[in-house]
């Protein structure tokens, strides 16, 4: 269990202001300039040591992230933060937003400095209205207190902040999608190589982070980078924010130390499964992109990167969606199918065609219209969007799938035979 002095996320809930003030109190922009004075090599290297991995979903290193950036300013450097979180099941950035932006803020002024950039733009999704304007008006603050722009916060270094709203678009949470989106174009992935770092937003070096991840580098190069390794498993270290939703007595969000067990996290803090923990069904733990799990797994699951990819599905945005017996299984994936059937931008054939058809697949599991057949030529026909897509949204797209098929391939076939029976009798 994190103990309070721990927490670096102090106003998650929004019980105090998320002014400046406020923010101050907290310890927020405390020394900022101290740190930056620093040095990048000091800074990337503490941000390195503390194990921090990337809190948007793939959970790359931070540190290694910021160290591809080149040395040469002479061409303009660009750091791009990722606020456009559109996974369903999951709302950590959106309360960092709304209710401790200058944390956020801080982190992008100390991120800019260590990747060489003086210009960085925040993209938010475009349905996120009130916090989009809450965190302009932080914008606005730093700026008045010399925070942002010229020598900001006394630091020697010039960092200009912008906001940038996109248009709702799933797809541009991908890194390469979210620059075509600021350069005004269609929010489709790029190719790679060439890299972000090699050639990113209008062909300049550029590192995108989720807002997670760069809200918590100020504390962690206040504290020490021991500090913040010293929770969690190795290579999972520090603390997380978990989302947890569903058939929970009391769905949250919650600030927590990495490599919890499930079961803990969603009894501790989410008040239980609603009718008890022997009425799991499956857990979807990172988020409606990562498989699903059954009770057997979520019961001795840790909540982190390594544990469950060993356990077939993946953190990700740590998005707990929590299932109890009441769920038709089978109907929820199908549901999580017909979205990505939405969201897809069109641009791959394997995604376009393949998530279409998979979407009107499982409706006809949800129907029991299949034969037992046809599960096999389902999983087969995931293969092959899998791996086979410019971006990862085909593999998001179809792990649900593949998770139900693996772990509730007898509820999908008894369903189908029931159906066969009712229609003989008809």
């Amino acid at each position: 269990m994190l103990a309070d002095k721990d927490h670096i996320f102090t106003n998650l809930h929004g019980v105090e202001s998320w002014n400046l003030g406020a923010a101050r109190r907290r310890g927020v922009w405390d020394n900022t300039a101290g740190i930056i004075q620093k040095g990048q090599a000091w800074i990337i290297g503490e941000v390195k040591n503390s194990g921090l991995r990337g809190r948007g979903g793939a959970g790359f290193p931070t540190g290694m992230k910021w160290s591809f950036m080149p040395k040469d300013l002479s061409v303009p450097h660009y750091l791009l933060i990722n606020a456009d979180e559109s996974e369903p099941g999951t709302c950590k950035d959106r309360d960092i937003l709304r209710y401790d932006p200058h944390r956020l803020l801080e982190g992008v002024l100390i991120a800019a400095f260590a990747v060489g950039a003086h210009t960085a733009y925040i993209y938010i999704r475009g349905e996120f209205y009130n916090e989009a304007l809450r965190v302009q008006q932080a914008i606005d603050e730093a700026y008045a207190y010399g925070l942002l722009g010229k020598n900001a916060a006394n630091s020697g270094w010039d960092c200009d902040v912008y906001l940038d709203r996109g248009a709702g678009a799933y797809s541009c949470g991908e890194e390469t999608a979210l620059m075509e989106s600021l350069e005004g174009k269609k929010g489709q992935p790029r190719n790679k190589p060439p890299f972000p770092a090699g050639a990113g937003l209008y062909a300049c070096p550029t590192t995108i982070n989720n807002v997670e991840t760069i809200a918590l580098v100020p504390e962690i190069l206040r504290r020490g980078a021991g500090w913040f390794a010293g929770f969690g498993r190795p290579k999972n270290s520090g603390t997380k924010l978990f989302c947890i939703s569903g058939h929970v007595n009391k769905p949250c969000n919650v600030e927590e130390a990495m490599s919890l067990p499930m079961k803990e996290l969603i009894e501790k803090y989410a008040g239980g499964v609603r009718g008890g923990w022997d009425n799991l069904l499956a857990v979807i733990p990172g988020g409606s992109s990562t498989p699903v799990l059954p009770k057997e797994i979520c019961d001795m699951a840790l909540m982190d990167f390594d544990a469950l990819r060993e356990a077939g599905s993946s953190l990700g945005t740590a998005g707990v969606i929590v299932m109890d017996k009441s769920t038709d299984i089978i109907y929820a994936i199908a549901r999580l199918s017909k979205f990505y059937k939405h969201e897809s931008c069109g641009q791959c054939t394997p995604c376009r065609e393949g998530v279409a058809w998979l979407a009107r697949m499982m409706m006809r599991m949800v129907e029991g219209r299949a034969t037992t057949g046809e599960i096999d030529t389902m999983l087969d026909v995931t293969k092959q969007i899998e791996g086979r897509t410019i971006c990862a949204f085909g593999d998001g797209a179809v792990w649900p799938v593949q998770g139900l098929i693996r772990h509730f391939r007898p509820q999908m076939v008894e369903r189908i035979e029931r159906y066969r029976k009712q229609a003989k009798f008809a």
